[in-house]
């Protein structure tokens, strides 16, 4: 059997020149590499190498195996330092998922930092998850999850990350006051993300409770669409107050008003397997997630 040993005795006898050399390099005795050596040639009826007065000079079967101890070894030495980080937490892959549709300009500055932080991770993010993001974590098919709406679920954690308010997005001159109440939707055409209705907190937070609907509700793909359609005096729109200002909302016809006496409050989360945001990537992930300001 050909195994490690043998090919590192053959790569140092050749970097040092003798078998006495190579026997300390490799702590052993010379009579205890002589023997390994001459087992390994019994084993498979060859010589390895010829003495040739003080020295030795390989056979071709010699010359064969020290090229592939050249080749081989340094690979070995490198994945087991792989191995080695695999086990110190320094290397692996991490998935990204989302469930909070406006939150990617937020999530590119979180990735910056990281992946200078991290070289050795891979990184990908799956925008596929926006509406499905649990089953993927618990599937593995994501590593985290970023979402508005954690879950009180055995085999999952939240972390929340940070804090917003869902206000109310309406063109200046607009005659609602500082504080929406349901009634004043109910000549307005509402604009939202493309968002299942029974996950949105406008209408289960505020409109349902308050037994009311928008005249009509329009879903938008991007935050720059629906600022100009509001801005332009088309609708409102339900946003996150920190979208609004990031989207310099300020420049437009817009102001923000408060959906309810008491507001809607939310949390961005990250969410994990259970245990793994022990993971060191992993937590340093969400550490990093929480220290970036909007």
């Amino acid at each position: 059997m050909l195994d490690r040993q043998h090919l590192s005795i053959l790569r140092e006898v050749d970097r040092l020149g003798s078998v006495t050399a190579a026997a300390g390099r490799l702590n052993l005795t010379q009579s205890a590499l002589s023997h390994t050596m001459r087992k390994f040639e019994e084993r498979h009826g060859l010589r390895v190498w010829i003495r040739e007065g003080r020295g030795l000079r390989l056979t071709q079967a010699g010359e064969y195996l020290l090229a592939l101890a050249q080749r081989v070894l340094p690979q070995l030495d490198d994945a087991e330092q792989v191995l080695a980080d695999f086990a110190a937490g320094q290397r692996g892959a991490l998935r990204v998922g989302m469930e909070c549709h406006p939150c990617q300009q937020w999530l590119m500055r979180v990735i910056a930092p990281f992946l200078t932080a991290w070289p050795d991770v891979d990184f990908d993010m799956r925008t596929a998850f926006r509406f499905g993001g649990l089953g993927a974590l618990l599937g593995h098919e994501i590593d985290v999850l970023i979402t508005p709406d954690p879950m009180d679920l055995e085999g999952v954690e939240f972390t929340p990350v940070f804090d917003y308010e869902l206000v109310l997005a309406v063109p200046q001159g607009h005659p609602v006051g500082d504080v929406a109440a349901p009634q004043d939707l109910l000549s307005e055409e509402l604009f939202t993300y493309p968002v299942p209705v029974d996950r949105l907190d406008v209408f289960t937070r505020f409109l349902v409770p308050g037994r009311c609907a928008p005249r009509r509700h329009r879903t938008v793909e991007t935050t720059e669409m629906m600022l100009q359609l509001v801005a332009a005096g088309r609708g409102v729109s339900a946003i996150p107050d920190w979208l609004l200002r990031e989207e310099g909302a300020a420049a437009l016809p817009i102001r923000a008003v408060r959906l309810g006496p008491e507001g809607i409050a939310k949390s961005i989360h990250a969410g994990v397997r259970t245990g793994e945001a022990a993971v060191p990537f992993v937590d340093a992930f969400i550490e990093i997630a929480r220290a970036t300001s909007l």
